[in-house]
């Protein structure tokens, strides 16, 4: 983004800094309660041993990316389109683009929620109350964006460190007041009610899927980095200490309260589990710390859904007029098309039965298609003419890991993906006719049928009330 930083500026920490900033947002501070709903103990655990090593497989996929092919900037943008053409990259920057817009909303929903502690009209912030606030939050971020913004890469890092100090209380203060030895054990072993182990592991993966969104951020600014090999290590580094984090917030937990009564809290349910071990001073420690996770999160987020749409236009996959920059350098277009659609799905989370949960999981089911298309890529490229062993192995497994969060996201979630998809496809046509390049290909006409008639079996399915938001 051109108005973020200087070409070939951002150092290691700073890449780091960006991973870690767009992972640790507010959904590490509603895993207690979203882990309980669908696993116990064990199955948290199995969890976490599967999202955890899949997820690290694809961070290293990204990190042998950066350094096998530094001629494809913005990594997850470029790769599907290097690696399986035109039409399927622009599938996978829209699809990317939209979940960014998307995880926006998710954070100005779990705000509200946060304030509705203390400001009842603010509700669960699923109320008209709470929508005003995420409305006028998301177009003041827009005018702070739109102004210029040039040390926005600094200003990440710091909310990065603001926000990481209350977790790591919160872990502190469970290790060695709140943890008890025989509420864990129970929690490990008590979860019968929520069925087989292999379903409580399925049905927490868009959780998972949630949070670890953003380990793909340094590859999105790489064209930004002052040395290429910066981008894999800022990648794995970031995945890593994020993944500390997760494990510990979740995992603790288990030894403060029932299973039950975690998955009873509102959310941030980390709040609920610190006011159990301190009391009500916790409530207070964790809603300054989500607020603040929440506004750098957010402009992370605004900034990488920018980004990634202007850098479409600029590869000739989006319309021109999405490349258009301001006076200040500012990429005015795809930051107002990015605000424009993030107040759009917030409209539709709101009429949603739980403004959460549906925002939680579209956003993750919308991240399935760009991260299956990067490890595709990965493989395609490992068994190139340079073929290793260890990057074919760890390229497969990403493969089969993102193949197995698209099953796990199930058919509604992946049916309301195409609803979103589908459209999209008129950008394609529009950006490819106005610079007089042929559309699709027999294989992408295809495709687009098949994604139209899947967003039309969408609309049936709404409509009869066969699925819901």
């Amino acid at each position: 983004m051109t108005a973020v930083t200087s070409r070939r500026t951002m150092s290691m920490p700073v890449l780091t800094s960006m991973v870690v900033g767009s992972m640790v947002g507010a959904g590490i501070f509603s895993l207690p309660s979203s882990f309980a709903e669908s696993a116990g103990g064990t199955g948290a655990l199995l969890a976490w041993a599967v999202a955890g090593g899949g997820m690290l497989m694809l961070a290293l996929v990204f990190q042998r990316l950066a350094m096998r092919r530094p001629d494809l900037d913005s990594g997850i943008v470029a790769y599907a389109k290097a690696g399986f053409g035109p039409y399927v990259g622009f599938f996978s920057a829209f699809g990317y683009w939209a979940s960014a817009c998307i995880a926006n909303v998710t954070y100005w929903v779990l705000l509200a929620s946060t304030l509705g502690t203390w400001m009842p009209a603010l509700g669960d912030g699923d109320t008209g109350w709470a929508f005003a606030l995420g409305t006028l939050g998301l177009w003041a971020f827009h005018l702070l964006l739109a102004r210029g913004v040039s040390q926005a890469a600094v200003l990440n890092a710091i909310t990065t460190v603001a926000k990481v100090v209350p977790l790591a209380v919160f872990i502190i203060v469970l290790i060695f007041a709140g943890f008890s030895w025989d509420t864990f054990v129970t929690n490990l072993t008590a979860a019968d009610a929520l069925g087989p182990l292999a379903d409580q592991v399925r049905s927490t993966m868009l959780v998972t899927v949630f949070v670890f969104l953003g380990v793909e951020g340094a590859s999105v600014y790489s064209r930004y980095a002052r040395r290429r090999e910066d981008v894999g290590r800022a990648t794995v580094l970031g995945f890593l200490t994020v993944l500390a984090l997760f494990v510990a917030v979740t995992m603790l937990s288990y030894g403060v309260m029932p299973r039950e009564e975690l998955a009873g809290l509102r959310q941030p349910s980390v709040a609920g589990v610190l006011e159990h071990v301190v009391g009500a001073w916790g409530v207070w420690f964790i809603g300054i710390g989500l607020s603040i996770s929440v506004l750098g999160a957010y402009l992370a987020w605004l900034m990488l859904a920018a980004e990634v749409l202007f850098e479409a236009a600029t590869q000739d996959d989006a319309p021109r007029v999405l490349a258009r920059t301001n006076a200040r350098g500012v990429p005015i277009a795809a930051l107002t098309a990015s605000s424009l659609a993030t107040q759009v799905f917030l409209v539709l989370t709101h009429l949603s039965s739980s403004a959460f949960d549906f925002s939680l999981a579209l956003t993750s089911a919308l991240a399935l298609l760009p991260y299956l298309l990067t490890a595709g890529f990965g493989l395609k490229e490992a068994l190139g003419p340079r073929r290793l062993s260890g990057a074919v192995a760890i390229a497969a497994v990403a493969v089969v890991y993102t193949a197995y969060l698209v099953y796990a996201a199930g058919p509604t979630y992946l049916l309301l993906a195409l609803l979103v998809y589908a459209p999209a496809s008129a950008l394609y046509v529009w950006a490819r006719r106005e610079r007089g390049l042929r559309v699709f290909s027999r294989a992408e006409a295809i495709l687009c049928a098949l994604s139209v008639a899947g967003a039309l079996v969408a609309v049936v399915a709404l409509a009869t009330g066969a699925i819901s938001i």
